[in-house]
């Protein structure tokens, strides 16, 4: 990524699973995210090192509580995979969304009812 201010960093595996969290949540302490995570549950202090660097990354922000800190999302879900998938988009499909459509076509992962469904969504959006 280049630095620009639109460009989101990509998130890892462990800070997409404690956003998603946060975004469905809205407001969580720590112990809140524990919660409900399934087992087997990291210890405290990893989450709390994540969630401290979803904030460094801007993802995340926080409020004091006494000792405590509840965290809430400055960055939306929707405004996180648009940037995500943008990237997609452009590293390995040259912007072509045609391509990425094509890709999955391709690889059988699109059913002739999705293939129809994308065609219905992408007639709407043109009118």
């Amino acid at each position: 990524m280049d630095g620009s201010k639109n460009e989101l960093r990509e998130l890892t595996k462990a800070e997409l699973q404690l956003m998603q969290i946060i975004w469905d949540k809205k407001h969580v302490f720590v112990n809140d995210i524990l919660d409900v995570m399934e087992e087997p549950k990291p210890a405290y202090n990893t989450v709390s090192t994540i969630v401290r660097i979803l904030e460094k990354k801007g993802f995340v922000g926080h409020e004091v509580y006494g000792k405590s800190h509840r965290y809430f999302p400055l960055i939306g879900r929707k405004e996180y995979m648009s940037g995500f998938m943008d990237n997609v988009l452009q590293n390995f499909f040259g912007n072509s969304v045609a391509r990425l459509v094509s890709f999955f076509s391709e690889n059988e992962r699109l059913s002739e009812e999705e293939v129809r469904e994308l065609s219905e969504m992408i007639r709407q959006d043109k009118k």
